[in-house]
């Protein structure tokens, strides 16, 4: 069986399809695959601006700029950014081998990038902007190591998938968050918000959790939550300034666990001048260079612990679904800005 999909990559040999140019999204399935009638696209948030921008914020120009992509690569994975997102739909069709329990007629989230996902689409529906959302007609192939989760009946479909698009966020947070620590979340978008609130599980009341965020309204909603200490708004492309205000918000001692969600670039050096000196940051944002954190680090002598967030946390779904049922005012949130 070709569990990873090699067979599906066109003209470039031991390539794995996240890297891949292009990938085959043809039908018959072949062993192990899952055939599934897609019904919305999530688009990765670094994606979705930057197609936002490029296009004036015409929802034409966007969906014809998804199209001409997965029209071109056979999957939807941004050109520019590198991203790609998730989608939901209903299983049409399931291959001799796949590993899974599922059935034909179940509704489903991919937990794998579209940036290695075949797809076709048939039609675009709907751009929702203001969610980074597509609503399409196709169809896409789930290799038989794809992750996935079985959409629950008591929360709507574009509330779990608003959570799942980002659910190893809060997942890895979960691994490394302790009470007592100084924990700084840099973005307050949907994986801003449900880190926050898994860390504020976490401490039990001890500690010190900080938002920060270039929008005063997204920030007062989470402090209204209770979901941290203090906030201050701050452009996290400033990594000086933001150093600064950790500092002050801090008294001098700096973050222990910074926490980098923003969806711009150029925001690596604010979390680790943020942290302090063998302090961690974890890096969430599909903007971030690595090549610049690394260096960056190096450039201002900073002994720092920086791990890559690659969105699989064993259980991640779970969790993050299990948060949103727990605290009813960060489901009125998701539901509020997302659904």
């Amino acid at each position: 069986m070709d569990a990873y999909g090699l067979s599906r990559v066109v003209g470039e040999k031991g390539v794995l399809p996240q890297r891949a140019k292009k990938v085959d999204p043809s039908l018959p399935l072949r062993e192990g695959e899952l055939l599934i009638d897609v019904e919305s696209l999530n688009i990765d948030a670094a994606s979705f601006k930057q197609l936002k921008e490029a296009a004036g914020g015409d929802s034409g120009k966007i969906a014809a700029a998804i199209t001409a992509i997965v029209a071109e690569r056979g999957k939807m994975q941004n050109p520019v950014t590198g991203s790609g997102g998730m989608l939901i739909g209903r299983v049409n069709e399931i291959a001799p081998g796949h590993p899974g329990s599922l059935k034909v007629g179940d509704r489903i989230a991919t937990l794998v990038s579209l940036t290695l996902t075949p797809l076709v689409i048939d039609e675009i529906r709907a751009v929702k902007s203001e969610i980074d959302r597509v609503d399409i007609r196709g169809r896409a192939i789930l290799f038989a190591s794809g992750i996935y989760a079985k959409l629950p009946d008591d929360l709507p479909d574009t509330l779990s998938l608003a959570a799942l698009d980002v659910a190893g966020a809060p997942a890895l947070v979960a691994r490394y968050v302790k009470p007592g620590m100084r924990v700084v979340m840099l973005g307050a978008g949907k994986s801003g918000a449900l880190c926050l609130a898994q860390a504020r599980e976490l401490m039990k009341g001890q500690g010190q959790l900080i938002a920060l965020d270039i929008s005063q309204p997204a920030l007062e909603a989470l402090a209204g939550l209770g979901l941290c200490d203090a906030f201050a708004k701050v452009d996290a492309t400033q990594g000086v300034e933001v150093m600064e205000t950790v500092s002050r918000l801090t008294e001098g001692k700096l973050a222990d666990l910074v926490v980098n969600c923003a969806s711009v670039p150029n925001t690596e050096m604010a979390a680790i001048l943020s942290v302090r000196d063998g302090g961690t940051v974890i890096f969430f944002s599909m903007a971030t260079s690595f090549t610049t954190a690394a260096l960056g680090a190096e450039g201002v002598g900073k002994d720092v612990q920086m791990i890559v967030g690659n969105g699989y946390v064993p259980g991640h779904a779970e969790l993050t679904l299990a948060l949103l049922r727990r605290q009813t005012g960060l489901r009125t949130l998701f539901e509020q800005r997302y659904v």
